[in-house]
C-alpha cells in the first residue's frame, strides 16, 4: 500500500480543517515547498494537494503553490479544488499535477467528467468520492448532494480493463484523529473489483495504515497525523522499506 501525504492549502499556506469545516481550522508553519521536500527525502513518490480556496471559489487558487512544488521536487503530485471547468483542468495539468481529483463536477456534469476521462485517461483523473452518511458531498464539502456513492462509483466505471482511481473521504473522520471508516472501505472493496482505492480521513496512526494494507486498500492518505507528530517522517521511512 503506497502511502500519500497530504498538504491543504489556504492562501498558500498548509492548514488542516475538521469535518471539513472552515471554521475550524488549524494553520501550520510548514512552507508548502519544504514541506514537500522532506516528504521526498523520506522516500514520498506522491502527493495529494488540495485547494480549500479553489473549492470554495469553484477554480484553481493557489497554482503558483502547484507550480514551486512541481519544480522543486520530481514527487507525482495529485491536485484537487476547484476544478469544474476543462480550462481548470488544463491549468492544473499546466502547472504541474500528473493527476486531478474531480468530485463536484462528476455530480453536477457527469458527461463532462467521462469525456475528461475520455480526454486525459484514467491514469490522470481521480474520483473524489467524500461522503457523509454514504452521500456524496460537493463544493468543497459545503453541500451534499443526493447521490449515493455506490451510484456514483457506478457510473463513473471503466467498460474494459482500467481501473477508474478513487479517493474516498469520509467527512465525519477528516482531521478527527479518530481512525478510519473501514467498514465503508470493505464495501466498495467488495462491491467493485476494477478500481483503485485511496483511503482518506481519520488515519491517526500506524496501525491504521497496518489494517488498511490487510484489507487491500491500495493507497493511503495521511495528512493532520503527520503534522500532529502521530505518524513521523521516521515511519514513512520504515513503511517505504519495508
Amino acid at each position: 500500500m503506497q502511502l500519500i501525504p497530504a498538504i491543504d492549502l489556504i492562501d498558500g499556506r498548509c492548514v488542516r480543517l475538521s469535518k471539513g469545516d472552515y471554521n475550524e481550522k488549524k494553520v501550520y508553519d510548514a512552507e508548502p515547498l519544504d514541506w514537500a521536500l522532506q516528504l521526498q527525502d523520506c522516500g514520498v513518490e506522491r502527493l495529494h494537494v488540495v485547494d480549500l480556496d479553489g473549492a470554495k471559489a469553484s477554480e484553481p487558487q493557489n497554482l503558483r503553490v502547484l507550480e514551486r512544488i512541481a519544480n522543486g521536487t520530481s514527487l507525482d503530485i495529485e491536485w484537487g479544488g476547484g476544478i469544474k471547468s476543462s480550462d481548470a483542468l488544463r491549468s492544473v495539468f499546466n502547472a504541474g499535477a500528473n493527476r486531478a481529483i474531480c468530485g463536484s463536477i462528476a455530480v453536477d456534469n457527469h458527461d463532462l467528467f467521462m469525456q475528461w476521462i475520455s480526454d486525459y485517461g484514467y491514469d490522470h483523473i481521480i474520483l473524489g468520492a467524500d461522503v457523509r452518511n454514504g452521500m456524496v458531498s460537493t463544493h468543497g464539502w459545503l453541500d451534499t448532494s443526493e447521490v449515493h456513492v455506490d451510484t456514483l462509483i457506478e457510473k463513473c466505471l471503466p467498460d474494459d480493463e482500467q481501473r477508474l482511481q478513487i479517493i474516498c473521504t469520509d467527512i465525519s473522520r477528516d482531521g478527527m484523529l479518530q481512525g478510519p471508516n473501514f467498514k465503508l472501505y470493505e464495501s466498495l472493496l467488495r462491491k467493485f473489483d476494477n478500481i483503485e482505492l485511496t483511503l482518506s480521513g481519520g488515519v491517526s496512526k500506524v496501525a491504521d495504515l497496518e489494517q488498511a494494507s490487510t484489507l487491500g486498500i491500495h493507497n493511503a492518505i495521511i495528512g493532520k497525523a503527520l503534522y500532529e507528530h502521530r505518524i513521523t517522517l521516521n515511519d514513512i521511512r520504515l513503511w517505504k522499506r519495508n
